[in-house]
């Protein structure tokens, strides 16, 4: 066998095409299953596309760095089970791009944080998040309440992500606006905003400007709501 693996390393091309040979085999390995995604991931009752604000807010985590502290997935492992609730499903991160799964924390894991505390305690959290928690490594966000959202452009980015698969309807990327400025306002009436999106949660704003705290509150919010685990087994949740 040795003798055999020195005349593969003498030989810079007969080593050249075999290492060649090995990484078009792994490649095909991880390739090939993508092309079968709608097989391999299992859709689950309850989930839709991110709201307009939802979608800004996940924009403004992703640009904050919030993800190399804490990851959105939780494994079939008891302690994180009982820690932080049902093991992450792949169809939840369906419409992520891209999904915020990882293994790095600092800070607790956010996969199941929608609803598990006011959107008042996330303002005041994300301000200030060592008068909330002392222990905290968090940085201050304040500057965020301060910063006006731009979202100028939310209509045609929700036609660039109905184009890589994400389902937003006509009705949807018309109204983008609207209920993006409807969430942000808790004085709106969410009526049709509710009936685009079920669970969109309104979050507070000043009634005047919606802000990127504004955003990143009601992407929080959102974060493991859409799927109803409480009494379901794991074939009720198929569609």
């Amino acid at each position: 066998m040795f003798i055999k693996h020195a005349t593969i390393e003498r030989n810079a091309i007969l080593l050249l095409v075999l290492a060649l040979g090995a990484i078009s085999v792994g490649g095909l390995v991880e390739i090939i299953p993508l092309f079968t995604i709608e097989t391999t991931v299992e859709h689950v009752k309850g989930m839709r596309p991110y709201t307009p604000l939802e979608q800004e807010g996940r924009d403004i985590y992703i640009r904050e760095g919030c993800y190399l502290c804490h990851s959105q997935m939780i494994r079939a492992l008891k302690d994180e089970v009982e820690r932080y609730g049902h093991y992450s499903l792949a169809a939840e991160s369906m419409y992520d791009h891209p999904f915020q799964w990882g293994s790095r924390r600092i800070g607790p894991d956010l996969a199941r944080v929608g609803g598990k505390y006011s959107s008042d305690w996330h303002y005041a959290h994300l301000k200030n998040p060592q008068a909330l928690v002392p222990e905290s490594l968090m940085p201050h966000y304040a500057f965020l309440a301060d910063s006006a959202l731009s979202y100028d452009n939310i209509t045609d980015k929700l036609h660039t992500l109905r184009a890589v698969g994400v389902p937003y309807t006509d009705e949807q990327i018309t109204n983008a606006r609207l209920d993006l400025e409807t969430q942000a306002n808790a004085l709106a009436d969410p009526a049709a905003l509710l009936a685009r999106y079920p669970k969109a949660v309104s979050v507070p704003g000043n009634a005047k400007t919606v802000t990127e705290l504004d955003a990143l509150v009601a992407y929080l919010q959102v974060l493991g709501t859409e799927v109803d685990f409480a009494g379901t087994n794991e074939e009720s949740l198929q569609q």
